[in-house]
């Protein structure tokens, strides 16, 4: 067992405190990751709130890359020395979706078995099975993708959840392929991955709405072709606007593919009229317990056709997308850097979820 420095969210609504934590030696399955760098995700402040459950007190952090320390006894397929990015899912290779060759979407991912605690012994909940804001983490050995050690780990160590969830949404969920239309709806961290990975795939309009200028100006730098600003503009009618013309059939047009990275009723019901017949709307931003599905008439439902998708971690396999997209990072071809919007320290946590409220952020990351 070892003694490291960790940040944790002691009781829902607090601020978080930068503690010392036990963290185990690695046993069966298990692997102990040094801890290079992590992203400070709106999920970690989910979790201090009390918005996920209330298992406190929390080791957060989970967007995150390190080399392993050590292993578990069984473990073959990390090693001592290996740069990994870590992953909120480890498939268990054994599940109906698992057994048919749809892994992305296994019904059991599972976590190390032994707890990290505090000093006294409590035991740690670990956000999204990871807790990575610290110096050390016990993870399952799966939780752990092997890529390219050259990479800069503070770029890459996004791809464990914000980043991918954008790409996957547009890449792996939507199909975006080549000469695609495309809105994107919020341009957050994920919303910014969405139109990134839009672009990478060969769309030929990219529409990025917000509310915030500051972000549309962004999202050119990211792909867009084309930005709405819905405080000013009906969404829908200005996502219509910037595809192509109606047909000689006179219909209305629309985006082939719509994605929600907001995850609210209003902005799901924009994405439902924003595309086009037998176009795709696709669900990446998270809703909270109390959000329903808008007043739509089912016959919308219906008339429409298309398809009404959900994106969860963008639909990712990390051990097949975790070193491809490492490799388009390493060649020039996809702008990670471009997400890292500050490099902090551990003491700076509280601080970078105050900056996060404020939008100038896309990803402040703590270095370790």
């Amino acid at each position: 067992m070892q003694q490291v420095k960790a940040v944790v969210a002691l009781a829902k609504g607090a601020p978080v405190e930068v503690v010392t934590i036990n963290v185990p030696d690695p046993g069966p399955g298990e692997a102990v990751v040094k801890v290079q760098a992590c992203g400070v995700c709106h999920t970690d402040l989910h979790y201090r709130e009390g918005g996920i459950n209330d298992d406190f007190p929390f080791l957060l952090g989970h967007e995150a890359a390190g080399l392993v320390e050590a292993v578990g006894p069984d473990v073959t397929s990390v090693a001592p020395g290996d740069f990994v990015v870590l992953n909120w899912r480890a498939v268990c290779g054994d599940c109906r979706a698992c057994n048919r060759g749809e892994p992305q979407y296994c019904f059991a991912t599972h976590n190390a078995t032994q707890k990290m605690t505090l000093e006294d012994g409590t035991e740690l909940s670990p956000a999204l099975g990871i807790g990575a804001f610290a110096e050390k983490t016990l993870v399952a050995a799966g939780q752990c993708t092997k890529v390219d050690p050259s990479a800069r780990a503070a770029a890459v160590g996004l791809l464990g959840c914000g980043v991918m969830a954008g790409l996957g949404a547009a890449i792996n969920t939507g199909n975006v392929g080549r000469g695609s239309t495309v809105a994107v709806i919020g341009c957050g961290g994920v919303g910014m991955a969405a139109i990134a990975g839009s672009a990478l795939a060969g769309a030929s309009r990219i529409i990025a709405v917000d509310v915030d200028d500051r972000k549309l100006e962004l999202a050119r730098s990211m792909g867009a072709t084309h930005t709405v600003n819905s405080s000013e503009v009906d969404a829908v009618e200005a996502i219509r606007s910037h595809t192509p013309p109606p047909d000689a059939t006179g219909h209305e047009g629309g985006a082939d593919v719509v994605i929600d990275a907001v995850g609210r009723p209003e902005t799901w019901k924009q994405a439902f009229y924003a595309r086009d017949l037998a176009g795709t709307v696709v669900l990446v931003g998270v809703p909270t317990p109390d959000m329903k599905v808008p007043d739509i008439p089912l016959i919308d439902v219906f008339g429409r056709g298309g398809s009404l998708k959900s994106s969860w971690y963008g639909d990712c396999l990390p051990s097949r997308d975790f070193p491809m997209l490492v490799d388009l990072y390493q060649q020039g071809r996809l702008d990670l850097d471009a997400f890292v919007s500050e490099e902090i320290g551990l003491d700076d946590v509280e601080a970078a979820f105050d900056t996060m409220h404020s939008g100038g952020v896309l990803r402040s990351v703590v270095i370790l």
